[in-house]
């Protein structure tokens, strides 16, 4: 497969959306007892947002590109879509528009030398670097140490969402909240696709999780998409024992498509002091996995 199939991307997702809306939710009159969809039918979406029926059908039926920016917006409203499924149904009606007419994207693998000094001057807290592929694409030493059960083992470049699909006994161990890092993985591979639908590396990965892995294949099929959430992050880790820590997600401006995440926790709490030993522990290993080696650009 040379890409992801947009067309299908699009059916799958408008449909899905429209699926898990009552006409009641939508402040529409449901007349009848018996309904044959699931949710919203095609006409009560083209009534919600607007436009004609055969207009919404041909939108469902995954022809994107002639949609404007106003035509979206009514779309996403009617369909009641989140920040990360308005960006996703934007990103295929750009990719819509704009095959066959632009290069492809590259997908980063590796940073500049500048951003690992930064990662490195920060000694008191994990940090790491991530493409959309959730690729780990360069860490600090205390973020080695931290993801030591990821990393180990692990081919190259390091994935965060292979390590939880394929390797589920371990995952289940290091992460505390199994069920959600899965969805929240998979969520985000799909956000991915649509930025970047010619990523051959996102599309081998794509199938071999769906080759090898049950779970991952429903939920790609659920069509979810997530942007990667700040918040608490749990672990157990096997030198310290549980980490309850504070997650920061930001893109790095002068690195389009990577990300930076750091986790903190407050002084005095078990998590800090749980911290300060990982890090006399990573000090003193120096056979800590480091972080991916560069593979290149997909």
């Amino acid at each position: 497969m040379g890409a992801i199939d947009l067309r299908s991307e699009i059916r799958e997702f408008l449909s899905t959306r429209r699926a898990r809306i009552t006409p009641e939710e939508a402040g529409l009159p449901a007349y009848g007892g018996n309904r044959r969809v699931t949710g919203l039918r095609r006409e009560e979406v083209a009534l919600l947002a607007g436009v004609s029926v055969d207009y919404y059908v041909r939108m469902e039926r995954g022809s994107l590109a002639g949609a404007s920016e106003s035509v979206l917006e009514a779309l996403a409203d009617a369909l009641r879509l989140d920040e990360a499924e308005r960006a996703h149904l934007f990103a295929l009606a750009r990719e819509s528009r704009t095959r066959g007419t632009r290069s492809k994207r590259t997908t980063p693998s590796s940073i500049r030398p500048a951003i690992q000094q930064v990662l490195d001057g920060m000694t008191d807290a994990p940090a790491w670097v991530s493409n959309g592929r959730l690729d780990v694409v360069a860490t600090n030493q205390l973020a080695r140490a931290l993801y030591s059960p990821v990393l180990a083992g692990s081919r190259r470049p390091a994935n965060m969402t292979r390590f939880v699909y394929l390797d589920p006994e371990a995952a289940e161990e290091f992460f505390v909240d199994y069920d959600r890092i899965a969805d929240d993985g998979a969520a985000m591979l799909r956000l991915e696709a649509a930025r970047n639908p010619h990523d051959k590396a996102l599309i081998e990965l794509v199938g071999e999780l769906s080759t090898r892995s049950e779970r991952f294949r429903r939920r790609w099929a659920s069509q979810d998409v997530k942007f990667h959430p700040s918040g608490r992050k749990r672990l157990r880790h096997p030198v310290v024992g549980q980490l309850d820590l504070d997650s920061e997600s930001m893109q790095l401006s002068s690195a389009p498509g990577l990300l930076l995440y750091v986790y903190t926790a407050a002084a005095g709490t078990p998590t800090a002091d749980a911290l300060t030993l990982l890090a006399s522990w990573a000090a003193s290993h120096d056979g800590i996995p480091t972080e991916a080696a560069p593979s290149g650009t997909a």
